[in-house]
């Protein structure tokens, strides 16, 4: 029987099936409690840079997923208007030769099934809304809003955005609203009837963007996301139904390949772009926090799920470095991420990231499983990033 630390983990989205998987293969016993009653695939995609597939090849998956999605050559950067070329970055075999692996755009979904299954189906707890938790010198007690309870020695909230476990550490507070709305939807290319599209394209507005791109591996399914300004819809939920008719004015004027993917897609969904400032611990005592729990971000680098997995793989390897001082290793992991997350963070806040010459090394050229575990950076200041 292991001798290894027992560990909870809340949410099983992408950082916390990472973190399951990388634990239970050091022989930790792990579960998850996810909310969810099952898991769906939810129609959006999502940007597998090199740093991220790095984590995925760790975890023996990175011949599923480049048989799922799609590899660009480049990532083209357009004016709204006249499709004038800002800035192209080049991708494909390029970019993997430069970064030592892929860049792979992919159905979130399809991610999602990759990494759940990499946990063996009696590590994972359905249905499981946690209501409150206590935490002591000897472990961590977890309550459900079904009555029922659970223990470990310590806990790993993985919780999203809306994380009630960084309540309970930090004190309630809610995301910053950025006045900005994103409608996305995934749809059959059939629809566009042969139109032409760019493989990847960010369209550059005035005071918007969209981006699209493919999403499978045949090319067969389209997804775009849009950054509009609306600052009278606050609705956070990724499943909220948007209007075709206010997607379609948002976008009046735009590019003929933006105005057939708009007219095209049959439906489309829509959420409020929240942000929080670099949070100032994410650790206590026996519990710590994970991903968008701790460091939330808009989606302008395409690196949020990336960060959430990363922030995995370094905790799996602090708390196996020193398993025998779980707050020690908590706070390690702490000190190792904060920096790399709040860079990623202000960066993405500015959202300039490709609209010209971009040298994106320091985040694609990032290999967590073999960053030191003894090197710590200091946190990036508010004002610099700005």
């Amino acid at each position: 029987m292991s001798t290894k630390p027992s560990i909870a983990v809340l949410g099983a989205g992408m950082g916390g099936l990472t973190l399951a998987a990388t634990l239970i293969e050091r022989g930790f016993n792990v579960r998850i409690y996810e909310q969810a009653p099952q898991f769906t695939r939810l129609g959006a995609g999502i940007q597998m840079s090199p740093n991220a597939m790095r984590v995925l090849r760790g975890l023996g998956l990175e011949q599923t997923i480049r048989g799922r999605g799609f590899q660009p050559h480049s990532w083209t950067n357009r004016e709204w208007d006249s499709g004038a070329m800002k800035y192209e970055l080049p991708l494909g075999a390029t970019a993997e030769g430069k970064f030592g692996a892929p860049y792979i755009l992919m159905h979130r979904g399809d991610l999602h099934a990759a990494l759940a299954a990499r946990v063996p189906a009696d590590h994972i707890a359905l249905g499981k809304k946690l209501v409150g938790f206590t935490e002591n010198g000897n472990g961590v007690t977890l309550s459900f809003a079904d009555g029922t309870t659970a223990r470990a020695d310590a806990m790993v909230a993985a919780d999203g955005v809306h994380s009630c476990v960084r309540e309970a550490m930090l004190g309630a507070d809610r995301p910053r609203f950025t006045g900005r709305v994103a409608y996305r939807t995934t749809f059959p290319a059939a629809l566009l009837e042969g139109f032409s599209i760019d493989e990847c394209c960010k369209w550059w507005g005035p005071d918007r963007h969209i981006v699209i791109y493919y999403v499978t591996a045949n090319r067969d399914e389209i997804y775009f996301v849009t950054s509009v300004p609306e600052p009278d819809w606050t609705h956070e939920s990724w499943s909220q139904t948007g209007d075709l008719g206010d997607l379609r004015k948002a976008f009046a004027g735009f590019h003929e390949q933006v105005q057939r993917v708009v007219h095209a897609c049959p439906k489309v969904h829509k959420w409020a772009l929240v942000e929080r400032d670099p949070l100032p611990r994410w650790t206590e005592g026996r519990v710590v926090l994970l991903g968008d729990a701790c460091h939330p971000m808009t989606p302008y680098m395409a690196q949020g799920a990336a960060s959430a997995m990363e922030d995995a793989i370094m905790l799996g390897r602090c708390l196996d470095h020193t398993s025998d001082d779980i707050a020690g290793a908590f706070e390690r992991y702490t000190a190792l991420r904060r920096p790399r997350t709040a860079r990623i963070q202000l960066t993405s806040h500015m959202n300039t990231w490709m609209r010209q010459a971009t040298d994106p090394g320091w985040v694609y050229g990032y290999d967590v499983w073999s960053a030191p575990l003894d090197r710590f950076e200091e946190m990036p200041a508010l004002e610099a990033a700005q």
